[in-house]
């Protein structure tokens, strides 16, 4: 009899998961939209409509089932882990939620379930790749930069969001932290800007954001480790532009007697600017530097992808961050990954190998290059 896994959500990384899982689980696919779960049903999944906000709901949704995916928007991510956990399922989560996860840890291990966080592309298979190398190098500095962007550069945002709008926005306005000689460094976000070249894509304009995540608390013997995120050239002066005057904030506003949270009518007003329009190609850019000692010896790793929009018209964004977490889903579901408690993806490391093999069989391919220096 097939295992049974559910996905919670059902929007364009959701789907691709429940598909890709489906092959060899029984997969059900759980949302509160209708629509997201008619082009799910298609595809010949079971669904199911849900109410994410409702804890006691998720905890009754999920018993049936031997593992859990979690594709929720970051805001709904902690308090669903915490019902997965409360309900005693494994899960593996990719809603990148603000909250420190390690918050849920006594809870998992006290119930004996595998949650593994932060499982997409970056965070995700970066930490996978750090923690592969970790294991063998003495490493000295980690750099990570990455970013999704549409083929064709349109007026005015140049930009497409595969992901709720209000999760993009957390990277615009969240504090960037990284680690430099060993020492935790907070800048706000958009800061330090430089511009890179990509072979295949051009120049693009990198900044700080927040994406070491669990990695500051997780490897604090790399003494310098950072992320940044890709845009086109350009993106960081109107973003700046719209936070500066208050069009990401949290905090109500009156209007005509009536509270309203500026981002809220942000992201109204910005997702149909950024939604892909049908047939529309985007492609994700990674690079990760690796350097330090092996074997007593100086050595850098980099790493490259490159990945577009696939012939089947599955988004790179879909499939980068999708498939490495159906990589490990299977690791979780098959027993080979087990770890009470809350597992960052950097504990994997040792299961590099065969996630990258389960990416490569899907045409998502990290070309690695070293040198001795």
């Amino acid at each position: 009899m097939k295992r049974k896994v559910i996905v919670l959500g059902a929007g364009l990384v959701g789907k691709v998961m429940a598909e890709d899982l489906s092959t060899h689980f029984a997969v059900t696919s759980a949302d509160l939209s209708e629509a997201a779960l008619q082009h799910v049903a298609r595809l010949g999944i079971q669904t199911v409509q849900a109410d994410f906000s409702q804890p006691d709901q998720i905890r009754e949704l999920v018993k049936p089932f031997d593992l859990v995916i979690g594709a929720v928007p970051g805001f709904l991510g902690y308090q669903i882990a915490q019902a997965v956990i409360e309900a005693g399922r494994n899960m593996v989560d990719i809603s990148f939620f603000p909250e420190d996860p390690f918050g849920l840890d006594a809870l998992a291990k006290e119930k004996g379930v595998t949650i593994v966080t932060d499982c997409g592309v970056a965070p995700g298979m970066g930490n996978i790749i750090l923690g592969h190398h970790n294991l063998s190098m003495k490493i000295n500095s980690y750099e990570c930069l990455v970013g999704g962007l549409p083929e064709v550069r349109e007026w005015p945002f140049e930009y497409k969001a595969v992901f709720s709008p209000i999760d993009v926005i957390e990277e615009y306005i969240r504090p960037a932290r990284y680690v430099q000689n060993r020492a935790v460094i907070v800048r706000e976000a958009l800061s330090d800007a430089e511009l890179v070249h990509f072979p295949g894509v051009g120049t693009l304009e990198s900044w700080n954001s927040d994406g070491l995540r669990s990695l500051i608390k997780t490897m604090p013997h790399i003494p310098n480790m950072i992320e940044k995120t890709l845009r086109y050239p350009g993106t960081i002066e109107y973003l700046r532009v719209l936070r500066e005057t208050g069009f990401f904030n949290y905090e109500a506003v009156d209007i005509k007697g009536v509270p309203v949270r500026p981002i809220d009518v942000t992201a109204q007003l910005l997702f149909p600017k950024w939604k892909l329009k049908p047939g529309e190609r985007e492609f994700t850019v990674m690079r990760i530097r690796i350097s330090g000692e092996e074997n007593g010896k100086p050595k850098t790793y980099e790493y490259q992808l490159l990945d577009r929009t696939d012939s089947r018209g599955t988004l790179s964004m879909a499939r980068t961050t999708g498939y490495t977490c159906t990589a490990v889903a299977h690791l979780v579901a098959e027993g080979v990954y087990r770890q009470p408690g809350i597992s960052p993806p950097e504990f994997l490391g040792r299961h590099f190998a065969e996630v990258n093999t389960y990416l490569q069989d899907r045409g998502v391919i990290y070309h690695v290059a070293s040198e001795n220096k």
